[in-house]
């Protein structure tokens, strides 16, 4: 069976993965923070679809949760998901600086590392992926969250296009950029999202089946929803200055 690794695997989109990768019969590799609820997700994902899931507990806002991710991925997996990430309660500087360069350490540092991890044995089988989550914020003004979802995106077609110029069109790297999606995040960022109109909201289950078809057909980039792509497209028309003010303000009220 072909293995996957999910980061934050257990809550949200990471957990939408893990439930749709073992239907379509993958074993998994499961690594969040919380050693309890991960052991309950691993178990009832292996009861329910009849594949074995691994458990890393790690916390790769440091480097030892880092070093253990990547000693794991060595190890052999055939799909890398990157979802492992973060929001932070406030603007630039209603933030305290190490919360603003754990999240880099979280959504940057870590992503390479585990993307350099996985490939060298995906290039030597001649086969896999890495899906590494962004957002739509990487096209937006959005303080350290949008840069650092930006890095992903730059960093993820730079090393896609750096495998396709070594001939190998079976491994593939992309970025995942979803736009508003109902999960924990959002409660754990202390956002306040009673505003974003309904049509704004995509389910879990949508943004991971685009996410695959479009690793599937070697996309770079992945944009879930009509509603998005058009988003993403009008950003690239509108005058930077004024596309940096309406983003800056947009879905970004803190509790």
């Amino acid at each position: 069976m072909p293995t996957a690794f999910i980061t934050g695997a257990t809550a949200g989109i990471g957990a939408a993965f893990a439930r749709r990768l073992a239907s379509d019969g993958f074993d998994l590799v499961l690594l969040a923070r919380n050693g309890e609820r991960l052991d309950a997700s691993a178990r009832d994902l292996s009861d329910r679809y009849g594949v074995r899931a691994e458990t890393v507990v790690a916390d790769l806002a440091t480097d030892t949760g880092i070093e253990a991710a990547e000693k794991r991925v060595r190890d052999g997996v055939d799909l890398l998901v990157n979802n492992a990430g973060f929001g932070n309660n406030g603007t630039f500087l209603d933030v305290p600086v190490n919360a603003e360069t754990t999240m880099l350490k979280v959504h940057c540092e870590a992503v390479l590392r585990l993307t350099h991890a996985a490939l060298p044995g995906m290039l030597e089988r001649g086969r896999g992926g890495v899906v590494n989550v962004s957002s739509v914020a990487a096209f937006a003004t959005r303080g350290t969250y949008g840069a650092s979802k930006a890095w992903v995106v730059s960093f993820s077609r730079g090393v896609a296009h750096d495998i396709a110029a070594k001939g190998r069109p079976n491994v593939r790297v992309m970025a995942l950029c979803p736009g508003f999606v109902r999960t924990e995040f959002h409660e754990r960022a202390g956002m306040d999202v009673q505003g974003i109109p309904e049509f704004l909201w995509l389910p879990q289950d949508k943004v991971v089946d685009t996410a695959l078809r479009d690793l599937r057909r070697g996309a770079d980039i992945s944009v879930p929803g009509a509603q998005y792509k058009a988003i993403v497209a009008l950003s690239r028309m509108v005058p930077q200055g004024l596309a940096g003010r309406l983003s800056s303000r947009a879905g970004r009220r803190y509790d």
